[in-house]
C-alpha cells in the first residue's frame, strides 16, 4: 500500500472543506441559497473543482503522484460547462420522466423511487454516451493543442479515440452499472443537493477510470 504523501492531505484537505461548507448549517444554507439563486454558477462551480480533483486522483492513482495535466484550467472549464448541462438535464429527466408516468407513457405513478429510475435510466442511456463522447473530444482537442499536432480537425479527433474504451467502458458498463444506480440515489434526494453530489460522485468515477486504465496497461 502506497504511503501518503503531502499532496495527498493537501488533496483531502481541499476535499474537507467541501465537507465542511456542507456540515457547518450557516454555510450550507448561504451555499444551497446561493445554489438556488444562481442554479448554472453554482453547477459550474461544482464541477470545475470536484470533477478536477477527481481527475487529480486519478493520475495520483494511475501514476503514484499527482500531476497537473497540460491544459488544467481549460478542463477544468469543460467540467464547468458540463455542470451547467447536468444542472439543466437533471430537471428535464427528473420532471419528464414523472410527466410520462402521469401521462400513462410510463408506469408505478406517484412512485418516488420509481420516477428516479426511470429519469436516471433515460438520462445516462441517451444523454450520458453523448456528454462522455463530448468530453472525450474536449479532451483530446485540449492534448492535441500541446502536442501541435498541427490542424485539428473533427476527423482527426475521431480517429484518435479509444472507441472500444468509450463504448465497451464507458458506454456499457459505467452508464449502465454505475451511473444509472447513482443519479437513481441522487435523484431522490433533494433538488439543490443533486448536482453537488452528482460532482462529488465524479470523484468515484475518476477512481474506476484510474483502475481500468491500470487494468488495460496490465
Amino acid at each position: 500500500m502506497e504511503k501518503l504523501k503531502k499532496a495527498d492531505f493537501i488533496w483531502l484537505a481541499a476535499l474537507l472543506v467541501w465537507v465542511i461548507i456542507l456540515v457547518l448549517p450557516v454555510s450550507r444554507e448561504i451555499f444551497m441559497d446561493f445554489t438556488k439563486a444562481h442554479p448554472y454558477i453554482g453547477g459550474f462551480i461544482k464541477f470545475a473543482i470536484l470533477a478536477s480533483m477527481g481527475d487529480l486522483l486519478g493520475i495520483r492513482l494511475q501514476k503514484g503522484e499527482y500531476v497537473i495535466p497540460k491544459g488544467f484550467i481549460y478542463r477544468a472549464v469543460i467540467w464547468g460547462i458540463i455542470g451547467m448541462m447536468v444542472a439543466l438535464v437533471f430537471t428535464v429527466f427528473m420532471e419528464g420522466a414523472g410527466a410520462a408516468q402521469r401521462a400513462g407513457l410510463l408506469p408505478f405513478e406517484d412512485v418516488a423511487l420509481a420516477q428516479a429510475f426511470f429519469g436516471s435510466a433515460i438520462m445516462n442511456l441517451t444523454f450520458g454516451p453523448m456528454m462522455m463522447a463530448m468530453h472525450k473530444f474536449t479532451d483530446l482537442y485540449i492534448d492535441s493543442m500541446y502536442e501541435k499536432s498541427g490542424k485539428i480537425t473533427l476527423s482527426y479527433l475521431v480517429d484518435k479515440v479509444d472507441w472500444h474504451s468509450l463504448v465497451e467502458f464507458s458506454w456499457a458498463k459505467t452508464c449502465t452499472f454505475f451511473w444509472i444506480p447513482a443519479h437513481t440515489i441522487v435523484f431522490m434526494l433533494p433538488s439543490v443537493y443533486r448536482v453537488l453530489i452528482s460532482a462529488f460522485l465524479s470523484i468515484a468515477l475518476g477512481l474506476l477510470l484510474s483502475i481500468a486504465k491500470r487494468r488495460k496497461t496490465a
